[in-house]
């Protein structure tokens, strides 16, 4: 088979949880399969540079996208302007993606379609009539919590109109069961048309706490405790700062549950998103909370190893990644019992109503109170993390891309 995969979700230095996926899952996928072709598509007429976000040359790109040295990994990027390369997927259906890849790599655009398209995310996207397009549809949030997005994000949502894509796609691929209800409920979509594909575990949250590893990352961990000036004892939040993730409530429940009088601060991590202003105003103000600003990558999982406690009580998750990676790193974790994420904690994790601070405070209190509680989830979470595998994921994939032709 020939594959088409659109691979803009990775020019960001900043890798957002989308960019995250479409980095595993094809790292995952490449392992596997050395007979399919795969021509993987990005666009960028300038991009960010990973440490000012000054504008950079089109060629840097091997600074933001890994780039797979295998013979059946292709590549296939153009360098026009994002806007004016949206505006014409847009308004005139061109350039047909499926067709710049043959082009690029063959010299004879359009004359070798691409059996299969994969979108790994929204984005404005034409293939051709005769390609098979798969799309991954990760949260409809903009929907269901459309309160939760500036009114340029809530624009952007409308232009792309993420109903007509799912209509035209011939498979739509979601992370979770709940995210399949939402497309199929929310936009009329066949059921049959709609497969869940559950994702992994970031690779850089396997266990390394065995054998010649031990010394490094107890090293690691200091090292990162001194890099951002980290308190002895600290409950953590990591995401996006923005107004679903419902970080405000969790600072009414810190403060309520008085565990700075124990000597515990509330550390808030992650990049600033829309709407993080008022969000900002109330870290800024509220005693024993810190904020850290982006974490990198590297160090994430030393600062989950760190923490006394991960809470995480989003109003809405088409998956929730923040949730297992803590799991997997052996601390308690306090989320919420909507959309996607009992789902993918299970018993594993302290599940909240997340309108409800008190409750909130309550279950903070418990798990850094009780050490049997605090054991029992540690050991659960731990054992539900195994149960998501890239190497997995990857298989069930393929399956799906064969199915499809």
């Amino acid at each position: 088979m020939r594959i088409g995969v659109d691979i803009r979700s990775l020019m960001d230095p900043i890798r957002t949880g989308v960019g995250e996926y479409t980095h595993e899952l094809l790292n995952a996928l490449f392992k596997i399969d050395k007979n399919n072709q795969y021509f993987l598509f990005y666009n960028s007429f300038k991009i960010r540079n990973t440490k000012g976000y000054e504008n950079t040359k089109y060629e840097k790109m091997s600074d933001c996208v890994r780039l797979w040295n295998q013979e059946n990994v292709h590549y296939a990027g153009t360098r026009y302007p994002n806007k004016l390369f949206n505006a014409s997927q847009v308004l005139f259906k061109w350039p047909k993606l499926d067709k710049i890849v043959c082009g690029k790599r063959r010299g004879e655009r359009g004359k070798r379609l691409i059996d299969i398209w994969f979108s790994p995310n929204l984005n404005f996207a034409s293939v051709s009539s005769k390609t098979k397009h798969l799309l991954t549809i990760h949260d409809l949030s903009f929907e269901i919590l459309p309160e939760c997005f500036s009114a340029k994000r809530r624009l952007w949502h409308k232009i792309i109109n993420p109903r007509k894509q799912c209509e035209r796609a011939d498979l739509i691929l979601t992370p979770s069961e709940n995210t399949a209800r939402d497309v199929i409920e929310l936009y009329d979509i066949c059921a049959d048309k709609v497969k869940v594909l559950y994702p992994g575990l970031c690779s850089g949250f396997e266990k390394l706490e065995t054998g010649n590893w031990k010394l490094e990352i107890g090293n690691w961990k200091l090292e990162v405790k001194k890099k951002y000036n980290l308190p002895e004892k600290f409950i953590l939040f990591l995401g996006t700062i923005e107004p679903r993730k419902n970080i405000e409530a969790i600072m009414e429940a810190f403060e309520k549950s008085c565990l700075i009088i124990n000597h515990y601060s509330l550390i808030i991590a992650g990049a600033k998103g829309w709407k993080s202003e008022p969000i900002m105003a109330k870290i800024n103000t509220t005693p024993g909370v810190e904020y850290l600003g982006y974490v990198d990558e590297k160090d994430k999982r030393m600062l989950y190893g760190l923490a006394d406690l991960f809470i995480y009580p989003s109003l809405y998750e088409g998956f929730g990644f923040p949730v297992l990676e803590a799991m997997a790193s052996g601390i308690p974790v306090v989320t919420s019992n909507r959309s996607s994420l009992p789902e993918v904690a299970g018993d594993a994790a302290h599940l909240v109503n997340p309108y409800n601070v008190n409750e909130m405070a309550r279950a903070m209190g418990q798990l850094l109170e009780d050490n049997k509680l605090r054991e029992l989830f540690i050991k659960r979470g731990r054992n539900k993390a195994k149960e998501f595998r890239w190497d997995k994921t990857a298989q069930e994939f393929l399956a799906l891309l064969r199915d499809s032709v």
